[in-house]
């Protein structure tokens, strides 16, 4: 099964300040800010939505062909990326900028400052799936890129009659209303959370129920409340995996969309599916780093049954997948 996923690959650079943000903002004073934050710790972690959708899929046994445009500081990533199985022959290697980079500082009170480096990720958009990949994929996710490539991409599949998950994520409030809707033009499935929906309404003027009627799956994820998944008329509920203790979010919508793939593309119900996904999300959530999670097969359907039940689906899932 060829499954290849398109989007952002970054760095992430995560810091945190021992203070409030908001202690050292006068209000007086927004027109000219100046501020440096000393902050008492940085971890650089891999990242980018393609690259995290990727590693998990790779987890849950399956070999995902990793798509988009990386500088001459992936050789480290690229590295990491293909020891776990992860594909990375349809990256592209431009050597005279750097790997995208998302910096954030984050405070005590959980507010975040960030920078984004767009570097190689701008220089998507001259590249298609057909210079890197010869034939049709089973299956093509568009997650967030540079908006002009997301664009390209979706018509590409169009075009070649290539299935596609359409997945704006933060790119929804960059992306128009006519870019939006012809994005998800002729998409198999379309993946966001609650907000970016309700924003996608508003600026395709396109009501919830419209938007259901031209997607065949769409689903829109609802944080800790779990995730709606509509087909043909009819709305599946699934739950959230319960967790302890939440360490960090960044990456937990990725690691969902990983699981769903996995299920959707090797038959599971789409409630099964979204219940994979959202085991997925719970192993992020627990650590710092949106690819720092680790799990082995066994140790995923074990943990899966203390709170799903699935009669002995997941053997069956798992075995295509590592097959």
């Amino acid at each position: 099964m060829d499954i290849i996923v398109t989007g952002s690959i970054a760095y992430d650079y995560l810091m945190r300040f021992p203070g409030h943000f908001s202690e050292h903002i006068i209000r007086e004073h927004l027109h000219q800010v100046s501020l440096s934050f000393l902050v008492e710790d940085m971890s650089k972690h891999w990242g980018g939505n393609a690259a995290n959708i990727a590693y998990t899929m790779a987890l849950l046994g399956m070999r995902p062909k990793l798509f988009g445009t990386v500088g001459r500081d992936f050789g480290d990533y690229r590295l990491w990326l293909e020891s776990v199985g992860v594909d990375c022959s349809t990256v592209r290697q431009i050597d005279n900028v750097f790997t995208a980079s998302f910096f954030a500082n984050t405070d005590l009170d959980n507010n975040q400052i960030s920078s984004f480096y767009s570097g190689a990720m701008a220089l998507a958009k001259n590249y298609r799936i057909a210079d890197v990949y010869d034939g049709i994929p089973d299956l093509v996710i568009i997650s967030p890129n540079d908006p002009v490539a997301m664009t390209s991409l979706a018509e590409e599949c169009r075009t070649r009659g290539i299935r596609f998950l359409y997945d704006p994520g933060q790119q929804v409030p960059r992306l128009t209303g006519a870019e939006l809707q012809q994005g998800m033009q002729g998409a198999y499935a379309m993946v966001v959370n609650a907000y970016e929906a309700e924003l996608i309404s508003n600026k395709t003027g396109l009501t919830i129920d419209q938007l259901r009627d031209q997607i065949e799956i769409l689903i829109v994820t609802q944080g800790k409340n779990g995730s709606h998944i509509y087909q043909h008329g009819t709305m599946t509920e699934v739950p959230a995996f319960p967790i302890d203790s939440i360490k960090d979010p960044t990456g937990v919508g990725d690691a969902y969309r990983s699981g769903l793939i996995f299920g959707m593309m090797n038959g599971a119900p789409l409630k099964l599916a979204g219940e994979v996904g959202s085991l997925c999300a719970a192993y992020v959530l627990e650590q710092v780093g949106t690819q720092s999670h680790k799990f082995t097969v066994e140790e995923f359907t074990a943990r899966f049954r203390t709170h799903y039940a699935d009669d002995g689906a997941l053997e069956r899932l798992f075995q295509p997948a590592s097959a």
